[in-house]
């Protein structure tokens, strides 16, 4: 059966785009780099945040090619933990000519609606434009960009939008629906 899926894409060109969300009230929320390169890690942070919303593109990859990415120069994850457990995640890419992708972003189901999904995109955004502090012969960063589409979370463009990212481009296509992946096979069955 196919589905019609959009995909919107959004940037900042300026660090002054960026409208920072306010820390979580009340929560021991922590935004830390996972500066150590690990495709288990890496793997585990996008299972458990896609899994209930169809992440399955990086699936396949092998341990090889999953450990080519956290490897690559100007690649970072950021993670946010509440009291001392992951609580979501960002990935960040360096490309080209200054420009940053924020390739992943969301919270595991379990951290979702509790407002650390603004502070860890702020946080994160804010890191993307400062990579260049972080690797040397970097070119500084002049445009942040990212993606979201109709099967990501309901209020994931409604924070992106509100952390001042604007739309340049919108797809809209037939794509056919797969079963949600889950952490593991089955997960969500």
């Amino acid at each position: 059966m196919s589905i019609t899926l959009t995909t919107w894409s959004l940037e900042q060109t300026s660090p002054s785009d960026l409208r920072p969300a306010a820390p979580p009230e009340g929560g021991d929320v922590a935004v830390r780099r996972a500066e150590v390169p690990s495709a288990e890690f890496s793997r585990f942070l996008y299972t458990a945040v896609g899994g209930d919303i169809r992440w399955s593109d990086r699936l396949s990859l092998t341990y090889k090619q999953w450990q080519e990415i956290v490897e690559k120069p100007g690649s970072e994850i950021w993670v946010a933990y509440e009291k001392g457990t992951p609580a979501g995640y960002v990935e960040l890419d360096a490309q080209a000519d200054g420009v940053v992708e924020i390739v992943y972003f969301g919270l595991i189901p379990a951290f979702r609606g509790r407002r650390i999904g603004g502070h860890l995109l702020s946080y994160a955004t804010a890191r993307a434009w400062d990579l260049a502090d972080r690797w040397p012969g970097r070119e500084a960063t002049g445009r942040v960009w990212l993606h979201t589409c109709s099967l990501d979370g309901p209020h994931a463009m409604a924070n992106y939008e509100r952390r001042g990212f604007r739309l340049f481009d919108t797809k809209v296509e037939q794509v056919e629906e797969t079963e949600t992946p889950g952490p593991w096979p089955g997960a969500y069955a």
